[in-house]
Protein backbone atom coordinates (compact mmCIF):
# COMPACT_ATOMS: atom_id res chain seq x y z
CA UNK A 1 0.00 0.00 0.00
CA UNK A 2 1.05 3.63 -0.33
CA UNK A 3 2.44 4.85 2.96
CA UNK A 4 0.85 8.09 4.11
CA UNK A 5 3.55 10.66 4.97
CA UNK A 6 3.68 10.99 8.75
CA UNK A 7 6.24 12.91 10.80
CA UNK A 8 6.77 11.65 14.36
CA UNK A 9 7.01 14.33 17.05
CA UNK A 10 9.85 15.09 19.49
CA UNK A 11 11.90 12.16 18.21
CA UNK A 12 15.32 13.22 19.54
CA UNK A 13 14.18 13.89 23.13
CA UNK A 14 12.43 10.52 23.12
CA UNK A 15 15.57 8.74 21.92
CA UNK A 16 17.68 10.62 24.47
CA UNK A 17 15.44 9.53 27.35
CA UNK A 18 14.38 5.99 26.38
CA UNK A 19 17.67 4.64 25.05
CA UNK A 20 19.63 2.51 25.63
CA UNK A 21 16.90 -0.10 25.91
CA UNK A 22 16.54 -3.76 25.05
CA UNK A 23 12.74 -3.93 25.16
CA UNK A 24 10.49 -0.98 24.38
CA UNK A 25 6.71 -0.71 24.09
CA UNK A 26 5.32 1.83 21.64
CA UNK A 27 1.75 1.89 22.92
CA UNK A 28 0.50 4.26 20.24
CA UNK A 29 2.24 2.88 17.17
CA UNK A 30 0.51 4.95 14.49
CA UNK A 31 2.47 4.84 11.24
CA UNK A 32 5.51 3.50 13.09
CA UNK A 33 7.68 6.62 12.99
CA UNK A 34 8.77 6.56 16.61
CA UNK A 35 9.30 2.79 16.56
CA UNK A 36 11.45 3.04 13.42
CA UNK A 37 13.56 5.75 15.05
CA UNK A 38 13.99 3.68 18.22
CA UNK A 39 15.01 0.56 16.31
CA UNK A 40 17.38 2.49 14.04
CA UNK A 41 19.00 4.08 17.10
CA UNK A 42 19.68 0.75 18.79
CA UNK A 43 16.61 -0.44 20.70
CA UNK A 44 16.71 -4.22 20.80
CA UNK A 45 13.02 -4.98 20.19
CA UNK A 46 9.85 -2.93 20.03
CA UNK A 47 6.30 -4.06 20.78
CA UNK A 48 3.98 -1.73 18.89
CA UNK A 49 0.29 -1.53 19.78
CA UNK A 50 -2.50 0.26 17.93
CA UNK A 51 -6.27 -0.07 17.62
CA UNK A 52 -6.34 1.39 14.12
CA UNK A 53 -6.14 -1.32 11.42
CA UNK A 54 -5.10 1.24 8.80
CA UNK A 55 -2.23 2.47 10.97
CA UNK A 56 -1.06 -1.08 11.62
CA UNK A 57 -0.97 -1.85 7.91
CA UNK A 58 1.18 1.22 7.26
CA UNK A 59 3.44 0.46 10.22
CA UNK A 60 3.97 -3.15 9.11
CA UNK A 61 5.29 -1.90 5.79
CA UNK A 62 7.44 0.76 7.41
CA UNK A 63 8.94 -1.60 10.01
CA UNK A 64 9.34 -4.67 7.77
CA UNK A 65 13.11 -4.07 7.37
CA UNK A 66 13.57 -4.66 11.11
CA UNK A 67 12.23 -8.21 10.87
CA UNK A 68 11.44 -9.95 14.16
CA UNK A 69 12.75 -7.01 16.22
CA UNK A 70 9.35 -5.36 15.62
CA UNK A 71 6.26 -7.01 17.11
CA UNK A 72 3.02 -5.34 15.99
CA UNK A 73 -0.35 -6.07 17.59
CA UNK A 74 -3.91 -4.84 17.11
CA UNK A 75 -4.60 -3.84 20.72
CA UNK A 76 -5.13 -0.92 23.07
CA UNK A 77 -2.16 0.31 25.06
CA UNK A 78 -4.34 -0.22 28.14
CA UNK A 79 -3.70 -3.95 27.61
CA UNK A 80 0.08 -3.58 27.27
CA UNK A 81 0.77 -5.85 30.27
CA UNK A 82 -1.08 -8.77 28.67
CA UNK A 83 0.43 -8.17 25.22
CA UNK A 84 3.94 -7.97 26.66
CA UNK A 85 3.37 -11.20 28.59
CA UNK A 86 2.46 -12.97 25.33
CA UNK A 87 6.04 -12.27 24.23
CA UNK A 88 7.42 -13.40 27.58
CA UNK A 89 8.13 -9.81 28.58
CA UNK A 90 7.41 -9.28 32.27
CA UNK A 91 9.42 -6.08 32.46
CA UNK A 92 10.52 -3.54 29.87
CA UNK A 93 13.13 -0.80 29.61
CA UNK A 94 11.04 1.87 27.95
CA UNK A 95 7.43 2.77 27.14
CA UNK A 96 6.23 5.51 24.81
CA UNK A 97 2.67 6.86 24.60
CA UNK A 98 1.91 9.49 21.94
CA UNK A 99 -1.64 10.41 22.87
CA UNK A 100 -4.49 11.76 20.78
CA UNK A 101 -5.16 11.53 17.07
CA UNK A 102 -2.71 11.36 14.19
CA UNK A 103 -2.73 13.56 11.10
CA UNK A 104 -3.20 10.54 8.85
CA UNK A 105 -6.50 9.76 10.60
CA UNK A 106 -7.71 13.34 10.22
CA UNK A 107 -6.71 13.37 6.55
CA UNK A 108 -9.00 10.44 5.68
CA UNK A 109 -12.58 11.77 5.21
CA UNK A 110 -14.03 8.26 5.48
CA UNK A 111 -12.85 8.08 9.10
CA UNK A 112 -15.13 10.96 10.12
CA UNK A 113 -12.64 12.82 12.33
CA UNK A 114 -12.41 16.02 10.27
CA UNK A 115 -15.02 18.75 10.24
CA UNK A 116 -13.50 20.34 7.12
CA UNK A 117 -14.13 17.24 4.98
CA UNK A 118 -17.43 15.43 4.50
CA UNK A 119 -17.57 11.83 5.58
CA UNK A 120 -19.52 9.34 7.72
CA UNK A 121 -19.87 10.11 11.43
CA UNK A 122 -17.53 7.37 12.57
CA UNK A 123 -14.53 8.63 14.63
CA UNK A 124 -13.46 5.18 15.81
CA UNK A 125 -9.80 4.29 16.22
CA UNK A 126 -10.76 0.61 16.29
CA UNK A 127 -13.00 0.08 13.26
CA UNK A 128 -12.97 -3.69 13.78
CA UNK A 129 -14.28 -4.16 17.32
CA UNK A 130 -15.65 -0.86 18.68
CA UNK A 131 -19.44 -0.69 18.04
CA UNK A 132 -19.79 2.92 19.24
CA UNK A 133 -19.60 5.63 16.57
CA UNK A 134 -20.16 9.38 16.66
CA UNK A 135 -23.38 8.77 14.72
CA UNK A 136 -24.74 6.68 17.58
CA UNK A 137 -24.03 9.45 20.07
CA UNK A 138 -25.50 12.35 18.10
CA UNK A 139 -28.53 10.41 16.85
CA UNK A 140 -29.42 8.24 19.86
CA UNK A 141 -28.14 9.83 23.06
CA UNK A 142 -30.22 12.09 25.31
CA UNK A 143 -29.66 15.82 24.84
CA UNK A 144 -28.29 16.24 28.37
CA UNK A 145 -25.79 13.42 27.88
CA UNK A 146 -24.60 14.93 24.59
CA UNK A 147 -24.19 18.31 26.29
CA UNK A 148 -22.16 16.75 29.10
CA UNK A 149 -19.89 14.96 26.61
CA UNK A 150 -19.24 18.18 24.69
CA UNK A 151 -18.57 20.13 27.89
CA UNK A 152 -16.47 17.55 29.74
CA UNK A 153 -14.36 16.31 26.84
CA UNK A 154 -14.35 19.39 24.63
CA UNK A 155 -14.37 22.10 27.32
CA UNK A 156 -16.98 23.83 25.16
CA UNK A 157 -18.88 26.54 27.05
CA UNK A 158 -21.74 26.47 24.52
CA UNK A 159 -22.31 22.74 24.99
CA UNK A 160 -25.99 22.91 25.92
CA UNK A 161 -26.84 25.15 23.01
CA UNK A 162 -24.98 22.85 20.63
CA UNK A 163 -26.59 19.71 22.06
CA UNK A 164 -30.03 21.26 21.64
CA UNK A 165 -29.30 22.02 17.97
CA UNK A 166 -27.93 18.52 17.38
CA UNK A 167 -31.07 16.88 18.77
CA UNK A 168 -33.39 19.27 16.89
CA UNK A 169 -31.74 18.50 13.53
CA UNK A 170 -31.60 14.71 13.79
CA UNK A 171 -30.78 12.48 12.00
CA UNK A 172 -27.15 13.28 11.20
CA UNK A 173 -25.47 11.06 8.62
CA UNK A 174 -22.25 12.92 7.80
CA UNK A 175 -19.70 15.23 9.34
CA UNK A 176 -21.12 18.14 7.35
CA UNK A 177 -24.57 17.43 8.81
CA UNK A 178 -23.10 17.81 12.27
CA UNK A 179 -21.11 20.93 11.34
CA UNK A 180 -24.31 22.53 10.00
CA UNK A 181 -26.06 21.88 13.32
CA UNK A 182 -23.19 23.42 15.27
CA UNK A 183 -22.94 26.45 12.97
CA UNK A 184 -26.69 27.02 13.25
CA UNK A 185 -26.10 28.21 16.83
CA UNK A 186 -22.42 29.19 16.54
CA UNK A 187 -21.95 30.87 13.15
CA UNK A 188 -18.35 30.97 11.97
CA UNK A 189 -16.77 34.45 12.12
CA UNK A 190 -13.59 35.74 10.54
CA UNK A 191 -12.22 36.58 13.97
CA UNK A 192 -12.58 32.99 15.26
CA UNK A 193 -9.23 31.45 16.15
CA UNK A 194 -10.65 27.96 15.81
CA UNK A 195 -13.60 26.55 13.90
CA UNK A 196 -16.84 26.44 15.96
CA UNK A 197 -16.98 22.65 15.52
CA UNK A 198 -13.45 21.99 16.83
CA UNK A 199 -14.28 21.28 20.46
CA UNK A 200 -17.42 19.28 19.69
CA UNK A 201 -15.56 17.00 17.28
CA UNK A 202 -12.78 16.54 19.83
CA UNK A 203 -15.31 15.66 22.52
CA UNK A 204 -17.15 13.12 20.39
CA UNK A 205 -13.91 11.47 19.30
CA UNK A 206 -12.76 11.18 22.92
CA UNK A 207 -16.10 9.72 23.98
CA UNK A 208 -16.23 7.22 21.11
CA UNK A 209 -12.76 5.92 21.97
CA UNK A 210 -12.89 6.37 25.79
CA UNK A 211 -9.59 8.19 25.49
CA UNK A 212 -9.36 9.57 29.02
CA UNK A 213 -10.46 6.28 30.56
CA UNK A 214 -7.76 4.44 28.60
CA UNK A 215 -5.11 6.91 29.78
CA UNK A 216 -6.20 6.55 33.42
CA UNK A 217 -5.99 2.75 33.21
CA UNK A 218 -2.79 2.61 31.18
CA UNK A 219 -0.46 4.89 33.15
CA UNK A 220 -0.35 2.81 36.37
CA UNK A 221 -0.02 -0.36 34.28
CA UNK A 222 2.88 1.15 32.35
CA UNK A 223 4.70 2.15 35.53
CA UNK A 224 4.25 -1.34 36.98
CA UNK A 225 5.63 -2.91 33.80
CA UNK A 226 8.88 -0.93 33.82
CA UNK A 227 12.05 -2.51 35.09
CA UNK A 228 14.07 -0.48 37.66
CA UNK A 229 15.73 2.30 35.66
CA UNK A 230 13.16 1.97 32.87
CA UNK A 231 11.57 5.12 31.42
CA UNK A 232 8.00 6.06 30.59
CA UNK A 233 7.61 8.92 28.08
CA UNK A 234 4.20 10.43 27.34
CA UNK A 235 3.34 13.04 24.71
CA UNK A 236 0.04 14.85 25.26
CA UNK A 237 -1.68 17.44 23.07
CA UNK A 238 -4.36 19.12 25.13
CA UNK A 239 -5.03 20.07 28.73
CA UNK A 240 -7.29 17.12 29.61
CA UNK A 241 -4.65 14.57 28.58
CA UNK A 242 -1.75 16.47 30.11
CA UNK A 243 -3.60 16.93 33.41
CA UNK A 244 -4.09 13.17 33.74
CA UNK A 245 -0.44 12.50 32.94
CA UNK A 246 0.78 15.17 35.35
CA UNK A 247 -1.44 13.89 38.16
CA UNK A 248 -0.48 10.24 37.61
CA UNK A 249 3.23 11.08 37.58
CA UNK A 250 2.91 13.22 40.70
CA UNK A 251 1.11 10.45 42.58
CA UNK A 252 3.61 7.81 41.48
CA UNK A 253 6.59 9.99 42.48
CA UNK A 254 5.25 10.81 45.99
CA UNK A 255 5.95 8.74 49.10
CA UNK A 256 3.20 9.70 51.53
CA UNK A 257 -0.22 10.67 50.20
CA UNK A 258 -1.95 11.09 53.56
CA UNK A 259 -3.96 14.28 54.16
CA UNK A 260 -1.66 17.18 55.14
CA UNK A 261 -2.99 17.34 58.71
CA UNK A 262 -2.31 13.67 59.40
CA UNK A 263 0.42 13.61 62.13
CA UNK A 264 1.74 10.17 61.14
CA UNK A 265 1.74 8.46 57.75
CA UNK A 266 -0.77 5.63 57.62
CA UNK A 267 -1.19 5.29 53.84
CA UNK A 268 1.82 3.07 53.22
CA UNK A 269 2.28 4.61 49.80
CA UNK A 270 5.80 4.62 48.35
CA UNK A 271 7.10 6.44 45.29
CA UNK A 272 7.72 4.15 42.33
CA UNK A 273 9.14 6.69 39.85
CA UNK A 274 11.04 9.95 39.73
CA UNK A 275 10.42 12.68 37.17
CA UNK A 276 13.23 13.26 34.68
CA UNK A 277 11.61 16.43 33.32
CA UNK A 278 10.19 18.94 35.78
CA UNK A 279 8.65 21.09 33.07
CA UNK A 280 7.30 19.35 29.97
CA UNK A 281 9.49 19.48 26.88
CA UNK A 282 8.00 21.15 23.82
CA UNK A 283 8.97 21.30 20.16
CA UNK A 284 11.40 23.97 19.02
CA UNK A 285 10.64 26.42 16.23
CA UNK A 286 12.37 24.32 13.56
CA UNK A 287 10.23 21.28 14.36
CA UNK A 288 7.06 23.37 14.47
CA UNK A 289 7.90 24.81 11.04
CA UNK A 290 8.30 21.28 9.67
CA UNK A 291 5.32 19.83 11.52
CA UNK A 292 2.74 22.38 12.81
CA UNK A 293 0.96 19.65 14.83
CA UNK A 294 3.96 19.56 17.15
CA UNK A 295 3.15 23.07 18.42
CA UNK A 296 0.79 21.74 21.11
CA UNK A 297 2.84 18.66 22.06
CA UNK A 298 4.12 18.26 25.62
CA UNK A 299 6.52 15.50 26.63
CA UNK A 300 6.80 14.23 30.21
CA UNK A 301 9.19 11.44 31.30
CA UNK A 302 9.61 9.45 34.51
CA UNK A 303 12.11 6.79 35.55
CA UNK A 304 11.22 3.65 37.51
CA UNK A 305 12.87 3.44 40.92
CA UNK A 306 14.45 0.32 42.30
CA UNK A 307 13.10 -0.96 45.60
CA UNK A 308 13.90 1.35 48.54
CA UNK A 309 15.41 3.97 46.20
CA UNK A 310 14.65 7.60 47.02
CA UNK A 311 12.50 9.53 44.50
Amino acid sequence: MNVIPHIPILVQPILDHLLPAERVIDGTLGAGGHSAALLEAGAGEVLGLDLDPMALEIARERLAPFGDRAHLVHASYATMTDEAARLGWYGVDGILLDLGISSMQIDRPERGFAFMQDGPLDMRFDTLENPLTAAVIVNKYDERVIADIIYNFGEETQSRKIARAIVARRPHHTTFDLVAAIESVMPRRRTDKIHPATRTFQALRMAVNDELGVIERALPAAIDLLRPGGKLAVISFHSLEDRLVKQAFKLASTDCICPPKMPVCICGHHASVRPLIHKPLVADESEIALNPRSRSAKLRVVEKLSENEEP
